[in-house]
């Protein structure tokens, strides 16, 4: 892998992980029109560890509150001060966190009748044959995000000082769920993307914008990580093993890192100025894409662009 490659790869990275567009369904597209199947695991393990810095360092005044607060409430849990009825924002926060991520232990439920898991489905579905998944998962993308967006503009005020956004500013536990539910379909279906689909979650259910945006990166956090620790695992079980240069890793990882903050500031810009509608027309205009050129090639038995069999 050459220096222009990283940067290519640390680009796309740190643009699809965070925007509303699904890095996994862009992935595969990618793999699907070059006809590339195989990647450095390795070098993925560092590109995710580059969007976790991202995410760390928009986040780090909130971060480093949670890790307060969540020390000071293990201290009032075992002294018996713990209140549920009495939380503070943070406090709340941090539960919701944990509740949150619970769902996520769902994707290792084995499938029945066979040697699959439920994560598994992920790596079935970016085959070939299943290409339409991507341009069908895109398609429900775009319809979350514009369910997300009427339902923001419906919580649309008019006051003295101009337009203000209403919704609850505090989640609840079925909100937690619900998120946390949301990520797991988005970690099994290429195309779902995991932003755009865990904000819209949390939209629907009657949460301010500003409050479901910081809820959906901060339980990002937790979910790069396992994501990385999985893909760390495979490396090491994999006869290529770290077989890159370190000076590619380090270029990829700074990429993903730089790119992936921008990216975040973006998302938050478009979505503070009611400009999600590019992402909405967007994955609508790619899925529908993905999935008239999948018909086309289960018609045909063949690939498009590389003219392999499916």
């Amino acid at each position: 892998m050459s220096i222009f490659d990283a940067v290519i790869q640390g680009i796309v990275q740190g643009l699809t992980e965070f925007l509303p567009v699904s890095s996994s369904g862009h992935l595969t597209i990618t793999q699907h029109i070059l006809g590339v199947s195989d990647n450095n695991l390795f070098f993925n393990v560092m590109l995710h560890i580059g969007t976790l810095v991202a995410v760390c360092a928009f986040y780090y005044k909130l971060i480093f509150r949670l890790i307060k607060e969540f020390f000071k409430m293990i201290g009032d849990i075992f002294t018996g001060k713990f209140s549920w009825k009495n939380m503070s924002h943070d406090r709340r926060m941090i539960i919701m966190l944990i509740i949150g991520l619970l769902p996520l232990f769902l994707l290792f439920m084995p499938i029945p009748s066979t040697d699959l898991k439920i994560k598994d489905l992920a790596d079935l579905f970016t085959a070939d044959r299943f290409f339409i998944v991507v341009g069908i998962s895109l398609l429900v993308t775009s319809v979350l995000l514009l369910a997300g967006n009427i339902k923001n503009n419906k919580m649309l005020c008019v006051g003295k000082h101009g337009k203000f956004q209403q919704g609850r500013t505090e989640m609840t536990v079925l909100d937690a769920l619900t998120v946390g539910l949301v990520q797991c379909c988005a970690a099994i279906f290429p195309g779902l993307s995991r932003s755009g689909s865990t904000l819209s979650a949390g939209e629907l259910r009657g949460i301010n914008k500003q409050t479901a945006f910081d809820y959906t990166f901060v339980i990002a956090i937790p979910s790069i990580i396992a994501a990385a620790l999985l893909e760390l695992k495979d490396t090491l079980a994999s006869p290529q093993g770290i077989n890159i240069d370190l000076s590619v890793i380090i270029v990829g990882v700074v990429v993903a890192a730089v790119v992936g903050y921008l990216s975040i500031a973006l998302f938050k810009w478009l979505l503070k100025t009611d400009k999600m509608y590019i992402f909405i027309i967007y994955t609508a205009i790619v899925g529908i894409a993905i999935i008239v050129i999948s018909i086309l090639e289960m018609t045909k038995g063949v690939n498009l662009f590389t003219g392999s069999p499916i």
